[in-house]
């Protein structure tokens, strides 16, 4: 009882806070009002307090009801899946995957140059090398959450749009490929062996066996789907498969030494985009999930910011590595887009504000740190830490950011929708 509370009191923290933010007429998307409600309702504000049901007084506590945030991510990865439309493909394939492949390597490159001069000047106490070159890789990894819910919030249109939600997908796939072969020289470098199996054909399996569980189970989805009349039966169908599609993606098999494993976000997004393209009913239910994975989608913000461990910011060292980290994953990102832009010919407006909207980073990041655990305590808890801090930071002005690259794009329209509906309302009433 106490944690379904603890829930309730988290979503109602977060929708208020989305109104003291009106009604301080501060212009920010709805994520970071949830966060910022995330972070009050969490352990380090109201949580002190101790009180059961409200707030979560310990990490552990909002911890133990993170399978409401694997439920939304994967909603999440289920509806950016939607965006690959063999119609837009032809458009944008070519131009998202050469993007999505070039600005994750530049972010991973440029950050492991940062980090290992850092680990010469500071010495290796401070940042041993195989921390530097594993929080390199992790640098490739993009936030789809916090992406998808300022372009839904603001009703995002354009050139832009179309290529960010292809290549924040891509990213999931570019940056397990790039942390798995970093990880595995880390490891070779804290006194094991370099691994081919570890670097290459585990990383590779995990992409492939995702893509083709998402396959399987779009397709048994669509056929399903099929049987019935009413849209409101198969969007139940629809929450039904996504759910179970999270749960399957849990599942890990051995074969001698190979690991066969799933990306969760990677299955979900398959998904998506076999039941975008097969299923004749497909817009109708995604107008009609988008009703009902809002408050889902609310509460998972919330929940991570009441993750967020604020205890990161009484070490100097952490700070200044998360620092450097934060800025020159930011140029990677930014340049990379940029270059690889260019030399695709997209627009103006794609090569200024294309790299802005990459930088949130959060779940994925996440995800290759709990990996990164192996290392030992030491070098997992530094990593740990660092990537904490920059979570922090990303989440809290990344969303900020990429509101304002599409408004500077001409992508999200000047009036906001919530005076849009007022207006449309006013209307009606006057013509009654």
């Amino acid at each position: 009882m106490p944690m379904l509370l603890s829930v309730a009191f988290a979503l109602l923290a977060g929708l208020l806070m989305t109104r003291l933010f009106k009604l301080l007429h501060l212009h920010l998307p709805d994520v970071t009002a949830f966060l910022i409600a995330g972070v009050c309702v969490g352990p380090y504000v109201i949580g002190r307090l101790g009180i059961p049901g409200l707030g979560f007084s310990t990490m552990e506590d909002a911890e133990r009801v993170s399978v409401l945030s694997n439920a939304a991510l994967g909603f999440i990865a289920f509806d950016i899946g939607n965006e690959f439309r063999l119609s837009q493909l032809k458009q944008t394939g070519k131009v998202a995957t050469v993007i999505g492949i070039f600005q994750a390597v530049a972010a991973t490159l440029l950050v492991d140059a940062a980090l290992i001069a850092l680990h010469f000047i500071l010495g290796p106490d401070v940042l041993p090398l195989p921390a530097a070159i594993t929080l390199g890789a992790i640098a490739s990894a993009t936030a789809p959450a916090a992406t998808l819910m300022v372009v839904r919030q603001y009703k995002a249109k354009g050139p832009l749009t179309d290529l960010l939600l292809p290549i924040v997908a891509l990213d999931d796939a570019v940056g397990l490929v790039l942390f798995a072969v970093s990880f595995g020289i880390a490891q070779a470098m804290d006194g094991g062996a370099l691994n081919v199996i570890s670097i290459i054909v585990n990383p590779l399996l995990e992409i492939i066996c995702s893509l083709l569980l998402g396959s399987l189970m779009g397709y048994l989805m669509t056929q399903l789907e099929k049987l019935f009349y009413s849209n409101s039966n198969r969007l139940s169908m629809t929450i039904g498969f996504v759910l179970m599609t999270i749960a399957l993606s849990s599942m890990e098999f051995t074969l001698g030494p190979v690991k066969i494993g799933f990306s969760s976000l990677l299955v979900c997004m398959m998904l998506g985009t076999i039941f975008c393209n097969m299923s004749d009913f497909s817009d109708d239910i995604m107008k009609r999930s988008e009703k009902w994975t809002a408050p889902l989608y609310a509460v998972f913000f919330v929940l991570s910011g009441a993750e967020l461990d604020l205890g990161v910011f009484k070490y100097p060292s952490i700070i200044l590595v998360g620092v450097v980290y934060i800025l020159v994953r930011c140029l990677g990102k930014y340049y990379g887009a940029h270059f690889s832009a260019v030399v695709m010919g997209c627009s103006e407006n794609v090569r200024k504000y294309l790299g802005i909207t990459l930088f949130p980073q959060a779940g994925v990041a996440l995800g290759m740190v709990l990996s990164a655990q192996a290392l030992g305590a030491s070098l997992g808890g530094l990593i740990r830490n660092i990537i904490l801090f920059s979570v922090l930071i990303y989440e809290l002005f990344g969303p900020m950011l990429t509101k304002m690259a599409l408004q500077k794009a001409g992508e999200i329209a000047p009036v906001a929708p919530e005076k849009q509906s007022r207006d449309r309302f006013a209307q009606v009433e006057k013509h009654r």
